[in-house]
C-alpha cells in the first residue's frame, strides 16, 4: 500500500502533540486521575463531618455536669497532651461510636480556646 509522504510527519506531530497536550493538562491544567479525586472528596468528606462534629462536642462540654474539673485538666495538661485529655473526657466522641475522633478533638480544643 502506497501512503502519501505528508502521513508520516502528520502522525508524529499528532503523537508529539497529545504527549505535550497530557504533559501540560496534568501539570498545569488541573486535571486529575480518578484515584486522586477520591481521595480529595473522601478528605473533604472528612473534613465537613469534623466541621459538624464540632458544634456537638462544644455542647457535650457545656452540658457536662463535670465540666469545671475536666476544663481544670485541660488546661493544666501541656499543649501536646490537651487533645488526649479531652478525648480521655469523652467530648470528642461522636454520639452512636464507641471511640472518639482525634480529629473532632483538635477542632474542639479550637473552638474551645484552651
Amino acid at each position: 500500500m502506497n501512503t502519501p509522504e505528508w502521513l508520516k510527519p502528520g502522525i508524529y506531530g499528532a503523537a508529539i502533540g497529545a504527549v505535550i497536550v497530557g504533559i501540560v493538562g496534568f501539570t498545569w491544567g488541573g486535571w486529575v486521575t480518578g484515584g486522586t479525586a477520591s481521595d480529595r472528596a473522601m478528605t473533604m468528606a472528612h473534613d465537613d463531618v469534623v466541621a459538624a462534629m464540632v458544634p456537638v462536642c462544644v455542647e457535650m462540654a457545656r452540658t457536662d455536669p463535670e465540666r469545671d474539673a475536666k476544663l481544670e485538666t485541660i488546661r493544666a495538661a501541656s499543649t501536646y497532651q490537651k487533645r488526649a485529655v479531652l478525648m480521655e473526657a469523652g467530648w470528642a466522641t461522636v454520639p452512636g461510636t464507641d471511640s472518639p475522633d482525634r480529629d473532632i478533638a483538635q477542632a474542639c480544643l479550637a473552638k474551645l480556646e484552651l
